[in-house]
């Protein structure tokens, strides 16, 4: 079943071609909850000194105003991304007022759904969008579940590569469609074989009572106030993590046969009314609950594990983009924040994405079938959920196979795209960072979500106790990094430029906001 994989491997390192993969770009993008000393989520707006929301490059918010994101640049080396995140988070933290960022996935110390403040972006009409469409994502699917935390890994592959790539191949399309439907075929791999993630990373085998709000689950109590799966690896990927719940009633999934393919479907989501959410109400009683009543106010209501990406210009729908531009990077989501780290992810982790990605290009990838479809669906949940159970069997070609097995398969195919990526590094990281996953297939208490469980049972802590003694060890790491003048003065000046931006956006505005949303969804006639 590896062949493709292997012949195409052994063409490009015949190729020796040392620098091949060295300008490839890399970036992440980061959410931690704002949270005060007593573990609840932060009442406060955005800290002033950030900046705005809005308009700054690197420091936003999710859905939450205290779900703060961290976005780096796309950079060619991943040593200079953690750099840069770093420098970002420290900067944060000197801007934090008797506050810190809590250091896992999911929350804890939900006073329900009225203790979470809806992101605030100003009243242009941008800020506007960003805001309803966050009152609608509550209204849908309920304020608790869009603060769950996550990394998000994006990746573009370097023009170098495919130009060598496409020749290879014997490529006769346009190159930007030979990229694009190269990128659509890693995006069906990455989903077949993404279960991976979660056991290798997941950090969310436990959650905090609150988080249900006493709702009924299927999860065992930990203690008094925490639940979790004795196997579990990152219930965040689980059934109890945001997901798209009206699937199945209303027919619409994602279609990755190709680009314009998943283009049409999330469009068929945007415009297709929803009569569950019609009853909520766009506009009522004097301001918009939702962009529309639609099974999709926007594509990013979507959820997936991956996304195809296009850069947007001005008020451009990711739609349009895609279609007109095609597919410039994707974006890796199944990322739990990884507790043990201060920055959320670490060198070893990216470096193995990065081969896995490369491996997830260059194997064989048929169209997704619907038997199939649901297979990836049902490993993804089994890998949440009871991915450590050495008994555990998930589902490949219609047949059951044992995750451990299929993960060592893996592994093992990603030995040479990990000896090819060292080519273009100093000494072997790639190599290394699958050798210690590797580890953690053979034993799984290596993997963060078995360590996390140990570390609670042996000091006796719940995951609230757990998670605010993370947190309170990163808030000491970063408190004692050394921050140069100039990097102070970087983030300084991009703060002020960010609220001096949304000053002009909020003065550049024309049209009220009936007509803004008006004009936007009307691009759905150039798709």
């Amino acid at each position: 079943m590896y062949r493709t994989a292997r012949g195409r491997l052994r063409r490009l390192l015949d190729l020796q071609h040392s620098q091949l993969m060295s300008n490839s770009a890399i970036g992440v993008e980061k959410e931690s909850l704002r949270v005060n000393p007593q573990g609840s989520i932060a009442q406060t707006p955005h800290p002033e000194a950030l900046g705005s929301a809005l308009t700054h490059p690197y420091i936003t918010t999710d859905f939450s105003e205290a779900l703060t994101e961290f976005i780096t640049p796309p950079l060619d080396r991943v040593s200079k991304v953690l750099d840069f995140l770093r420098d970002t988070q420290q900067y944060v933290y000197q801007c934090l007022d008797n506050e810190f960022l809590w250091a896992t996935s999911m929350p804890c110390v939900v006073d329900g759904e009225t203790s979470i403040p809806i992101a605030e972006y100003g009243p242009s009409n941008s800020g506007m969008m960003k805001h309803v469409y966050r009152r609608g994502l509550g209204y849908r699917h309920g304020c608790t579940m869009q603060v769950i935390a996550g990394v998000h890994f994006n990746y573009s592959f370097p023009a170098e590569f495919w130009t060598i790539y496409a020749e290879l191949e014997g490529n006769r399309l346009p190159m930007q469609d030979f990229i694009s439907e190269s990128y659509m075929a890693l995006i069906r791999n990455l989903q077949r074989f993404g279960w991976l993630i979660p056991y290798l990373f997941g950090a969310s085998p436990a959650i905090c009572k609150s988080f249900l709000g006493g709702r009924d689950t299927r999860l065992q109590s930990f203690d008094e106030n925490t639940y979790y799966e004795p196997w579990a690896t990152s219930l965040r990927m689980g059934d109890i993590g945001y997901q798209n719940n009206r699937e199945k009633e209303t027919g619409i999934k994602a279609n990755y046969d190709n680009l314009q393919a998943y283009i049409d479907s999330l469009v068929c989501a945007i415009t297709t009314p929803c009569p569950e959410y019609e009853k909520i109400g766009v506009f009522v009683d004097g301001e918009y609950r939702q962009l529309n009543a639609n099974i999709l106010q926007i594509e990013n209501e979507y959820y997936s594990t991956i996304r195809p990406k296009q850069i947007v210009t001005g008020n451009e729908m990711p739609s349009l983009a895609l279609k007109r531009r095609g597919i410039a990077y994707v974006e890796l989501r199944s990322l739990d924040v990884n507790a043990f780290d201060p920055l959320g992810i670490n060198e070893r982790q990216m470096h193995f994405l990065e081969c896995f990605l490369l491996f997830c290009l260059l194997h064989e990838s048929p169209r997704i079938s619907a038997a199939e479809r649901l297979s990836i669906d049902e490993n993804e949940l089994k890998a949440a959920h009871q991915g450590r159970d050495p008994e555990l069997k998930l589902t490949r070609d219609n047949e059951p196979v044992r995750l451990g097995d299929w993960a060592r398969e893996l592994l093992t195919e990603m030995q040479g795209v990990c000896e090819l990526l060292d080519q273009s590094a100093s000494g072997s990281p790639y190599c290394d960072a699958l050798a210690a996953q590797a580890r953690k297939v053979d034993d799984p208490e290596l993997t963060p979500s078995a360590r996390m469980l140990r570390e609670m049972r042996d000091r006796g802590e719940g995951f609230y106790h757990f998670a605010k003694r993370m947190s309170e060890i990163h808030q000491h790491f970063f408190a004692n990094l050394p921050m140069s003048d100039d990097k102070k003065q970087f983030f300084t000046r991009l703060a002020r430029k960010s609220i001096e931006d949304r000053k002009a956006r909020e003065a550049a505005d024309v049209l009220d906001f009936d007509a803004y949303l008006k004009q936007y969804f009307s691009q759905v006639e150039l798709i």
